[in-house]
């Protein structure tokens, strides 16, 4: 054989050697991968009455369980026992629709894995149980059904974590829907309901949906001055009713169109008790974007959340903002360029709470066999300094002086003190958007709130933060330090 014949079989050789390493690859180690894929038809199709683990509470609710089906034996029926409340945490798993939520995100664990896949006859070899296991969630089902409530049919979202290990203790979208509406005979045309109504309910809003955080964001701002030195809660600026945004016509006014204090001066504390955007444009203009910009980081703008799904990035754009100082002027009253999810803004107030350290948020809290014997349990992980301990002591104590004399008052809870900050963002047709931060108790605080409501809700035109997200906040709060 000459030498290009001897070089064309080897060039085959390895061609076919590489085919059949791929096809190897594809239909032995990735296998599952592809089949278990919520994309793969075939597989919603086979998975369509199979047995599935349990979904329940904190406190032992059941929200997502597998009955039999009367109509086939040795079939089942997915149902929602709690439906719409928990819908955007739970999720669905459907024939048509596949899978969404936490049904999706550990739909490896609560499937049945009596499939006859070479990883199930693995197990079955080593003597594993092939019955699907079971998820127990964070969620206080209370706290759910209340926040849910509270919020009244607006368009809104509510998050309250434990600010010391991050784990959710309710997480709230509205308006929702009944999951089970996707798995009867008609879901066809349920689905199309939803996606029809202007109301969205599809729409997660407290982790898929970004927000001009409005005032909320002086927060990050406020401890931003502080962590650098560049002020303290005594600290005076002047105090126009106006503030000339650099190198622009534009200005930025108070609510209202006053001044903060009395025209000449006001401290930071005051600004900040008063929400003063005068006074928070300034301070973002001569404090500059990069030091902003490095706490917004630190609590989780501009990057990933780790959660069991890919949630919204919140944006604070550095780069820039550091060439434009009309827009970081706007945007240090939560405007502008500024975006952040409802759970992003809780992940703020938590790190507050915790001595400026955050926590990685989660949902499932442990996983368990078909027999209750644990298999995994949720440890939270290092917690990361977002700042000092020192800085998140003042701003707790400036946040504090919100509810007890400026915006926040009406999420005041009687017997117990709060920490809070109101905000009221630019939202669609004059209609604002209103927030509310908040955690408690502060001497030992064991949850932290974000409550937004999209376009002034009820209120519409006439809303702010104080007066719809706050008293949101101080119920779920309530429910939460008084059972």
């Amino acid at each position: 054989m000459n030498r290009p014949t001897r070089r064309l079989a080897t060039a085959v050789l390895i061609a076919f050697g590489l085919l059949a390493l791929m096809a190897s690859w594809v239909q032995v180690v990735a296998a599952d991968t592809y089949r278990l894929d919520s994309r793969n038809a075939r597989f919603n199709l086979a998975q369509s009455g199979k047995e599935r683990g349990l979904i329940v509470s904190a406190d032992g609710v059941v929200l997502a369980r597998s009955d039999p089906d009367p109509a086939t034996t040795g079939a089942y029926l997915r149902t929602y026992p709690e439906a719409a409340p928990f819908t955007h945490v739970v999720g669905y798993s459907s024939l048509l629709f596949g899978q969404q939520g936490l049904e999706l995100a550990y739909s490896d664990e609560l499937r049945s894995r009596r499939d006859l896949t070479i990883s199930d006859l693995i197990s079955v070899i080593l003597g594993r149980d092939l019955r699907p296991l079971n998820l127990q969630l964070t969620i206080d089902a209370d706290l759910q059904l209340l926040a849910y409530q509270a919020l009244g049919g607006q368009r809104g979202a509510v998050v309250a974590l434990n600010p010391a290990t991050g784990a959710v203790l309710a997480m709230v979208s509205t308006p929702s829907y009944d999951p089970g509406l996707l798995l009867g005979t008609d879901a066809a045309a349920q689905w199309q309901a939803l996606l029809d109504d202007p109301n969205r309910p599809l729409a997660d809003r407290a982790t898929r949906e970004i927000y001009p955080p409005g005032s909320t964001f002086k927060t990050v701002v406020a401890t931003a001055a502080l962590e650098s030195g560049f002020a303290t809660p005594d600290t005076t600026f002047p105090d126009p009713a106006e503030f000339p945004l650099p190198g622009s016509t534009a200005t930025v006014s108070n609510a209202g169109g006053g001044v903060c204090n009395n025209g000449v001066s006001t401290t930071l504390l005051r600004a900040f008790v008063r929400s003063c955007n005068t006074t928070f444009a300034r301070i973002a203009v001569e404090l500059g974007a990069e030091s902003i910009g490095e706490i917004a980081t630190n609590v989780g703008f501009n990057g990933e959340i780790s959660f069991p799904w890919t949630v919204a990035e919140s944006a604070f754009p550095t780069a820039e903002l550091s060439l434009d100082p009309a827009a970081l002027g706007q945007s240090g009253i939560g405007e502008r360029d500024v975006r952040a999810t409802p759970l992003q803004m809780a992940l703020v107030t938590a790190a507050v709470a915790n001595q400026g350290s955050i926590q990685d948020p989660y949902l499932v809290g442990r996983i368990f066999d078909a027999d209750g014997t644990e298999v995994e349990v949720t440890v939270p992980g290092p917690a990361r300094q977002a700042f000092s301990a020192e800085t998140a002591e003042i701003m707790s104590q400036m946040m504090e002086r919100v509810v007890t004399e400026g915006t926040g008052r009406l999420a005041a809870v009687p017997g117990i003190r709060i920490a809070g900050k109101t905000g009221t963002a630019t939202g669609e047709e004059g209609r604002p958007h209103a927030w509310f931060i908040g955690f408690g108790p502060v001497e030992q605080p064991s949850i932290a709130v974000a409550v937004f409501v999209e376009s002034g809700g009820d209120l519409g035109e006439n809303a702010s933060g104080g007066s719809v997200a706050a008293p949101i906040a101080a119920q779920v709060i309530s429910e939460w330090l008084n059972r």
